[in-house]
């Protein structure tokens, strides 16, 4: 019998397996992120339950030891505190359980996809001949452009995670030290203190809030693409740049990951209009029909020669453009960049569904 011939390996197919897994990754950190921060919410109420269930314990000791002393509508009011006490926290004890055990299996799956990324990476190798020389050199310049913008990323989120909670939580530290120390001498001015104190911690919690809708909207989750857009356009003009949102047809629920997706193409082109384009003023346009729906991001800035950028994209520069391309190319999309330098720029994306 004649020896089964090898299928060639198709290096664009594992290419849009890697993005797909690099897709999923991205997506349970989203998901682990929302859990991380329920979980922190949790972990303060369950606090809180616990305090109040020591007190009102102590309270039912003393009404124990002084049955006689105390009314029939007390003694009842205090059994009631102290078993929905118990009733609350144990309800919360076992939801946190469940957070913990649903995240160590996010973190168990994220590491299972990065097991066969390295696979899919060793299998592109194996596949190396003359003849295919060129088509893998092509994935592994897609998958190290993949690599660049996710630790990209990972770089801005960690400079904002430092410039911005961060710092702020090691103040209040130092802050609620100072606090300590005034207590004994001082309880009013601790009294006024306070007030900025907890300020400060509102602050903390509205820049984790900004940072946590940067990584994963729930919006988007919860409400949809436009409800996410209003939010996220309101946001962007705190950066000095006016924008507007202008939505046509019906506003919809779109299936699958065109939400996502394209929310991310519509942050994407806004970010670059800010960051690159220096434009003063953006216009976002999300069209819906029937089976389709299409977005237009328009700014009046500097533009660029499309087809100069287009060239360079191997190179590994405009990272902004591969991921936009890369996100429509997977949802099979149509994008379409439009700029003349000196003339702003525009963005064209549609979907079917």
């Amino acid at each position: 019998m004649a020896a089964e011939t090898a299928r060639p390996v198709n290096p664009s197919a594992i290419s849009g397996i890697r993005f797909l897994i690099t897709k999923r990754i991205e997506d349970l950190e989203g998901v682990a992120l929302r859990l991380d921060a329920r979980q922190a919410d949790a972990v303060e109420r369950r606090d809180q339950l616990r305090d109040r269930l020591e007190e009102a314990e102590v309270v039912w000791s003393h009404v124990l030891k002084n049955f006689e002393r105390f009314a029939v509508e007390d003694i009842d009011t205090q059994f009631r505190m102290v078993s929905s006490t118990r009733a609350d926290l144990a309800s919360l004890e076992e939801r946190t359980r469940d957070t913990v055990a649903r995240m160590n299996d996010i973190h168990h799956e994220q590491e299972l996809l990065r097991q066969v990324y390295r696979s899919l990476d060793d299998l592109a190798a194996s596949a190396a001949s003359p003849a295919s020389t060129a088509g893998t050199a092509r994935l592994r310049n897609t998958s190290r452009q993949v690599f660049q913008i996710i630790e990209e990323e990972r770089m801005r989120i960690a400079r904002d995670m430092h410039d911005g909670p961060a710092q702020s939580m090691a103040n209040l530290v130092l802050q609620a030290e100072i606090l300590e120390r005034l207590i004994s001498r001082d309880p009013q001015l601790v009294v006024n203190e306070l007030a900025d104190f907890k300020n400060g911690v509102r602050g903390v919690l509205d820049e984790t809030r900004r940072l946590i809708f940067d990584l994963r909207p729930m919006t988007l989750d919860d409400l949809g693409l436009v409800p996410t857009l209003r939010k996220f356009t309101k946001d962007f003009e705190l950066s000095g740049v006016t924008t507007s949102l202008r939505v046509i047809g019906e506003e919809t629920r779109l299936p699958g990951a065109l939400e996502p997706t394209l929310f991310r193409i519509i942050q994407e082109a806004m970010n670059n209009a800010r960051k690159h384009a220096r434009a003063k003023n953006v216009e976002v346009v999300v069209a819906f029909q029937p089976h389709a729906v299409s977005a237009i991001v328009r700014d009046d800035g500097v533009g660029f020669d499309v087809a100069a950028a287009e060239g360079r994209l191997d190179s590994g520069k405009h990272l902004g453009m591969i991921s936009m391309r890369e996100r429509a190319d997977l949802e099979k999309g149509r994008l379409e960049i439009r700029s003349q330098i000196g003339k702003g720029t525009e963005i064209r994306v549609s979907f079917e569904h």
